[in-house]
């Protein structure tokens, strides 16, 4: 089964298509390109209602779990980028932050390297 646009259907909505990149190496053996990932935490920031937390709140109450004494929400995006150094990719992860993941009115962001 192909991925991507099959049977010349374009990809269903939320579809990601991803191929690997691959590059030859001195030696004439292919490997894996050189990836950089940077995590990108995106919060509410304090003081912004959290719907979403409010709600599984007073259910983990309601299942009899009521010692919780706070409950937040994050979104996680995990960039991976391939055959830039970590300064750039850190670049292009906080421009990713600025222009689409988060709203500097209301969210909290943390960006960091992981381990490739």
């Amino acid at each position: 089964m192909s991925v991507g646009r099959e049977a010349g259907r374009p990809p269903l909505p939320g579809r990601i298509v991803i191929s690997p990149v691959r590059y030859e190496p001195t030696g004439g053996r292919s490997t894996e390109a050189p990836t950089v990932r940077i995590e990108v935490r995106v919060e509410l920031k304090p003081g912004v209602m959290d719907a979403e937390a409010e709600s599984i709140e007073k259910s983990l109450a309601l299942l009899g779990i009521p010692s919780v004494h706070r409950v937040t929400t994050a979104r996680i995006y995990d960039l991976e980028f391939a055959n830039v150094p970590e300064p750039e990719a850190r670049r292009l992860a906080d421009r990713a932050v600025d222009r689409l993941l988060a709203n500097p009115v209301i969210h909290r962001v943390t960006v960091r390297p992981l381990p490739a």
